[in-house]
């Protein structure tokens, strides 16, 4: 009986869709795993190789935990909201809703032929209204929070409210805005409404600010961090810009602490936890005022320049302050003489992304303000410059420089010719490096001798005395932009009564996303959902209007911005755990048992995004009392990547020609993708007649080709799978020829699970093979063949040493070697002509983790009604890996002659005896008499004759 694939898969597939075996019930007298993947953004390229390679992971250890016993939650969702189906939609018109369910459709075809475990019941979309009205509903949240210092926690604005009638601000310990002023009870009783809630905004979770952010004209929207690459948006390549905006911000900053000590508590890798310490940045130092010298020399000054510090003991040295050009006062302290060089450098740098000015550390520019403020011990001007090296949302926005103990500062202050003040007894080409090396300072005033913290302890408890600074604990870690200026997102639930948030109440919710006729901005530069003209908000019907119903006593313009799209994805675990509840993000019986997530598998690249965001939602919602675990995810794994083969012709600068490979020598050249269609795989050849027939290369129809031996050859690279690249490989592709199975252990086949490795469909065919090898040990061409015969010890030990290996990488997450194993295993039990249905039962269960279509199938064969995923995994039993006896090889003069097996309690004595009455041995010897015999109890014989 063949091993057929294609009929195996499909019918399991179809029964565990019709008995959905996989769905995972709230029954709380089990105990419980939670298994989570990332959930993915549904493209509409779908999914390559490279992708199920976390899922199948996952699902091996979701299937295992089964088989211990365990009730497994295993679920899948969608990203669905996003740029590229808003740019998919302006480019063709098509609504992306609509192009987000055909591309989720494919994505789902492929999940099922791969043979996943997942419980699709649970199934969520972010962009489902009936999901994000929770997303907006956890906004409301955070907007009606505020974070109370001296209880390290968010809580109810109420408490805020009733703390600043009673008392005024005076007492409030808070994470607010910068520079909030103080008032009495008796002041915020005088105020109106209005400022009462421009007050509260300076306070709440999540408020609106005027930010710096990072603008893309082309795309209309405001971008993260972790959307440009090297100045551009990764999205289509578009120029970014900085630019002040008033924008939705989440207090993140307010948690640092928590997220940094959280790291501690949680089974992640190393160097993830790394990322996020030093995203959230940690340091402790000093807030020091230098005062700005007012230009009219007759009158005090009134501005400040705040500079945090982790060195306050070179404050000596100081030679120079840099402010970053966003910085709020660099337009009111600049001199008229500056104005126009200020501005000019100003507008150039709103061209640089933050990154690309984090990063260049070679280039020095920067612009003198003209203005001077004042050193708070000397008394001295010190020169204040401009510089993009300075970021307006990193610490304070200035520096102050000090040359002698900072290389950045030293090559600044040398290139400008400004004074450099030397704080070290040293020459100033070494002072550079002492700094940091706790030398003592000599030409510091009171600091003259003491080191490091002597001289920091000193410096604070002065400046504290003159009021011109104070101890500080600073976080690199900055609030959140909240907002974006595009269509494809979760609307806010807020509404705007004289410019003034307001929230739209939980059961009114969700406000869904109007018809739009344009998915662009606006022509006056309002985001997409300006182009609405039903977007208003009734307060008297609660429901949204025309635009044309406006009158600002009833109906009230609605937020015209949406979400980010990390906000579904903040939140989504929880969701699964209850996905159908209809009064709550899910029930508190549900939220108790499941908890949080046992194993999440995604990547590394969101380890200062989505990890970082949802670690704060998370311990947010606990401090409210709707969850009770204060982190999300107990063990994470990033997988690697699976890399593919790329092929590349070689294109000289005047495009006239294409020179192969092993011809190019010193002509300059610019390597062009080619898609694999086109070449010999093989023999790396290009099909020159297929190139210019080629739709992709019409350009390249009458370019001259350079050949070596007569044949054009490719070049050849691994390199990230795209489809930019040409490289991608289809998994329904494998699946067709090969099998999920198939596909399934070859993944894990190609190396550990955390590294790269480059994908080679060549190799397949050996996991296939095995898949055959194992039929054969239950069918042959007859039919079915295990019989019910009593095994012998070498069955027996082959299939115990493979459920010792399997369950400890199973357990390690060492896939790999597991299916190393499981070749061993199959080789042995082959040669041992195993047809034994006590060694191939448990066999099967312990494949059916890895290969689970044909673990069903010979499941099914063996005699069970049941589906074999919820079978007890097979345990080792020792005993049968004791060794009773030893192969010994003998041997004769130091050459291997034959083996003889042993007890391995024999005497050196008996076995002396036995070996010289062998046949063999006398047969060896030819009637000599041995000058020695070598015993070795349990390792070698040895005859020297």
């Amino acid at each position: 009986m063949r091993y057929d694939h294609r009929k195996i898969e499909a019918d399991w597939q179809a029964y565990w869709a019709k008995n959905k075996t996989f769905k995972a019930d709230n029954a709380f007298d089990k105990p419980k795993y939670y298994v989570l993947d990332m959930f993915p953004y549904p493209s509409g390229a779908g999914l390559h190789v490279g992708h199920p390679l976390g899922y199948i992971a996952s699902d091996i250890y979701a299937r295992y935990k089964r088989h211990q016993g365990f009730n497994v939650l295993h679920p899948m969702g969608y990203d669905s909201f996003g740029l590229p189906a808003e740019q998919y939609a302006i480019q063709t018109g098509q609504h992306p809703a609509i192009t987000t369910q055909t591309n989720i459709n494919r994505y789902r075809e492929q999940l099922d032929k791969i043979g996943f475990s997942f419980d699709w019941e649970r199934e969520v979309r972010t962009s489902n209204p009936e999901y994000y009205k929770y997303t907006q509903w956890i906004f409301i949240q955070l907007f009606d929070s505020w974070y109370d210092k001296r209880e390290d926690k968010a809580k109810s604005i109420e408490t805020l409210i009733e703390e600043f009638e009673k008392n005024g601000n005076s007492l409030v310990q808070a994470a607010c805005d910068e520079g909030t002023p103080a008032f009495t009870a008796q002041h915020w009783k005088e105020y109106t409404a209005e400022e009462q809630q421009k007050m509260l905004l300076k306070y709440r979770l999540t408020y609106l600010a005027e930010t710096e952010v990072n603008w893309c004209p082309a795309l209309g929207t405001v971008l993260a961090n972790d959307e440009i690459i090297n100045g551009v948006s990764e999205r289509g390549g578009h120029p970014v810009i900085r630019k002040k905006m008033t924008q939705w911000s989440m207090r993140i900053s307010a948690y640092a602490q928590r997220l940094l000590d959280g790291l501690d508590t949680i089974d992640w890798s190393e160097s993830l936890k790394e990322s996020q310490r030093n995203w959230i940045g940690r340091s402790q130092g000093a807030m020091v005022v230098f005062k700005v010298i007012p230009k009219n020399e007759s009158r005090d000054s009134m501005d400040s320049i705040q500079v945090f510090t982790t060195r306050p003991d070179t404050i000596f040295g100081v030679s120079f302050m840099t402010l970053a050009p966003e910085h709020e006062l660099v337009s009111k302290i600049t001199t008229n003489e500056q104005r126009a060089e200020v501005e000019a450098y100003i507008e150039a740098t709103a061209k640089r992304s933050e990154r690309d000015r984090m990063s260049d550390v070679k280039t020095i520019s920067g612009v003198f303000t003209g203005a001077y403020a004042e050193h708070p011990f000397t008394k001295q001007p010190i020169p204040v410059w401009i510089g993009d090296y300075v970021l307006a949302g990193y610490g304070t926005g200035a520096v102050m420089a000090v040359p002698c103990g900072d290389d950045r500062d030293y090559a600044f202050a040398k290139h400008f010719g400004i004074e450099i003040l030397n704080i070290f007894d040293q020459d100033i080409s070494k002072a550079a490096f002492t700094a940091k090396e706790g030398f003592s300072l000599v030409n510091s005033d009171f600091l003259n001798g003491l080191d490091y913290k002597e001289g920091t302890r000193l410096v604070i408890d002065k400046l504290e005395k003159l009021g011109a600074g104070t101890s500080k604990i600073n976080y690199r870690l900055r609030d959140a932009v909240f907002s974006r200026q595009r269509y494809w997102g979760e609307p806010f639930p807020v509404y705007y009564v004289n410019g003034l948030p307001r929230m739209i109440e939980k059961k009114y919710l969700p406000v869904r996303l109007p018809e739009v006729e344009k998915y662009l901005p606006t022509e006056d530069g309002q985001p997409p959902l300006g182009n609405a003209t039903v977007w208003a908000w009734d307060t008297e019907t609660h429901t949204v209007v025309s635009n044309e119903y406006i009158n600002h006593t009833t109906v009230f313009p609605l937020e015209l911005n949406t979400m980010p799209g990390w906000a579904g994805s903040s939140w989504y675990w929880m969701r699964y755990m209850d996905a159908h509840n209809e009064e709550d993000f899910a029930s508190e019986k549900a939220l108790r048992y499941w908890q949080n997530v046992d194993l999440y598998i995604g990547g590394s690249e969101h380890a200062t995004g989505h990890l970082l965001y949802s670690r704060f939602w998370n311990k947010f919602l606990r401090d409210r009392g709707y969850i009770n675990i204060e982190e999300p995810f107990k063990k994470l794994i990033n997988q690697g990547m699976i890399l593919g083969m790329s092929a590349f012709v070689y294109r000289t600068e005047d495009a006239k020609k294409l020179i192969s490979k092993n011809k190019i020598g010193n002509t300059k050249v610019f390597p062009i993708h080619v898609d694999l269609s086109v070449i010999n795989d093989i023999t790396n050849e290009l099909d020159i007649e297929a190139f210019k027939n080629h739709p992709l290369y019409a350009d390249y129809k009458n370019v001259e080709f350079v050949l070596e031996d007569g044949k054009y050859i490719v070049g050849r690279e691994v390199e990230k799978m795209s489809k930019s690249k040409y490289n991608v490989v289809n998994p329904d592709d494998i699946c067709d020829e090969y099998g999920a199975d198939t596909l399934r252990l070859y993944e894990m086949f190609l190396g550990p699970l955390e590294q790269a490795k480059p994908w080679n469909t060549a190799g397949i065919t050996g996991v296939s093979g095995f898949l055959k090898k194992l039929w054969r040990l239950y069918f042959d061409e007859e039919g079915f063949i295990v019989t019910k015969e009593e095994p012998s010890k070498e069955m027996y030990k082959s299939l115990h040493k493979t459920i010792k290996k399997v369950t400890e990488d199973i357990e390690s997450f060492s896939f790999n070697t597991s299916v190393s194993q499981f070749m061993i295993c199959v080789n042995e039990l082959s040669q041992q002509k195993c047809h034994h249905q006590a060694i191939l039962e448990p066999l099967a269960v312990l494949v059916s983790p890895y290969a689970p279509h044909i673990a069903e199938a010979l499941w099914e064969a063996l005699g069970h009604n049941e589906s074999i995923s919820n079978e007890p995994f097979p345990v080792c039993q020792e005993s049968y890996l004791i060794e009773s006896s030893k192969e010994y090889p003998v041997s004769f003069n130091g050459k291997m002659r034959f083996k003889i097996e042993l007890p391995l309690d024999m005497t050196a004595e008996d076995i002396e005896k036995l070996i010289v009455a062998d046949s063999r041995t006398i047969e060896q010897l030819q009637g000599r008499t041995p000058k020695k015999i070598i015993v070795v109890p349990g390792k070698i014989i040895n005859i020297v004759g």
